[in-house]
C-alpha cells in the first residue's frame, strides 16, 4: 500500500463514539486490517487520535456485529469467518433480501423506483469505467432505497443487522474481479422485475443475486483458509484454534 489512508477523527455533528466505530468498521471492511489482525488499543488510539475508552467501545460494538473477536489473555482481533458460518449468514440474508425485493415491487412509489434505478445506474457506471469507488457505500444506498420502498419495518431491522455482520463477506465477494460485472447483471434483472411490478420475479432475481455472491465469497474463504494452513506451522495453527475454543 503506497499511501496509508487517514483514519483520524475530524470534528463533525456525529457523536465521537459513532465516528470511531465507523472508521474502524471501514478499516476492517476495506481490508486495511486483514482477518486475524491484532487490534492493539494503543495503535488504534494513535490512528484515530482518541481515548482508549472510545476505542474499546468501538471494538465491543464491532464484536457484536461479528467483525471482531476478543480472545482471553491475547486481546482483540479482526474476526476470521469460517465458510460454514458464511453460508448460514448468506442463507438468512437471501430470504430477507428477497422479501424486501418482493415488497418493493408491490409497494414502492414511482419516485422510489426511480431512486433505486438512479443508484443502479451509478453502480453500472462504476463497473463500466472500472473507476475507484466505495462499492459497499453504493450498495448500501441501494439497500436503503429498497428497504424504504418495501415498507416492512421488521425486514428492515433484520436485514440491516445481517448486512452489518455480512459487511466483511460483501467486501470479500466484491474483491473477485468478475463479481462486479455479474452483480450489475443480477441487479439489472431485479430492476426489470420491479419495473414490471412482478413480485415473484423480483423475489427470484434477488435470491439469485445473494446466492451468486455467496458462492464467490465462500470459495475465497476456503482458499484463504487453505493458504493460512499452508503458511502456519502446525503448532501455531493448533494453538490458535485452542485459544478460540476457550
Amino acid at each position: 500500500m503506497d499511501e496509508s489512508p487517514d483514519f483520524r477523527i475530524v470534528a463533525t455533528p456525529a457523536p465521537l463514539r459513532r465516528q470511531v466505530e465507523d472508521r474502524l468498521r471501514q478499516a476492517i471492511v476495506s481490508g486495511y486490517f486483514k482477518p486475524g489482525t491484532h487490534l492493539s488499543d494503543r495503535a488504534l488510539c494513535e490512528m484515530f487520535q482518541v481515548s482508549r475508552a472510545l476505542v474499546r467501545e468501538a471494538i465491543r460494538q464491532l464484536e457484536a456485529e461479528g467483525l471482531t473477536e476478543t480472545i482471553a489473555h491475547r486481546g482483540s482481533f479482526v474476526r476470521i469467518m469460517s465458510a460454514a458460518e458464511a453460508e448460514q449468514i448468506y442463507d438468512v440474508r437471501g430470504v430477507l433480501e428477497a422479501l424486501a425485493a418482493k415488497g418493493f415491487a408491490r409497494n414502492a412509489s414511482a419516485a422510489q423506483v426511480a431512486a433505486l434505478k438512479a443508484v443502479f445506474e451509478e453502480l453500472k457506471q462504476v463497473a463500466a469505467s472500472r473507476a475507484e469507488a466505495n462499492l459497499l457505500n453504493i450498495k448500501q444506498r441501494f439497500y436503503d432505497v429498497l428497504l424504504e420502498g418495501a415498507g416492512n419495518d421488521y425486514v428492515t431491522r433484520m436485514l440491516n443487522q445481517i448486512l452489518n455482520r455480512n459487511a466483511l463477506l460483501r467486501a470479500t465477494s466484491l474483491s473477485d474481479p468478475q463479481r462486479l460485472p455479474n452483480t450489475v447483471r443480477e441487479i439489472g434483472r431485479l430492476i426489470d422485475a420491479i419495473e414490471a411490478r412482478d413480485e415473484q420475479a423480483a423475489w427470484e432475481a434477488s435470491l439469485e443475486h445473494v446466492r451468486s455472491a455467496a458462492t464467490v465469497a465462500i470459495d475465497i474463504l476456503n482458499r484463504q483458509k487453505s493458504a493460512r494452513s499452508a503458511d502456519a506451522p502446525p503448532s501455531d495453527a493448533k494453538n490458535a484454534q485452542k485459544a478460540r475454543e476457550q
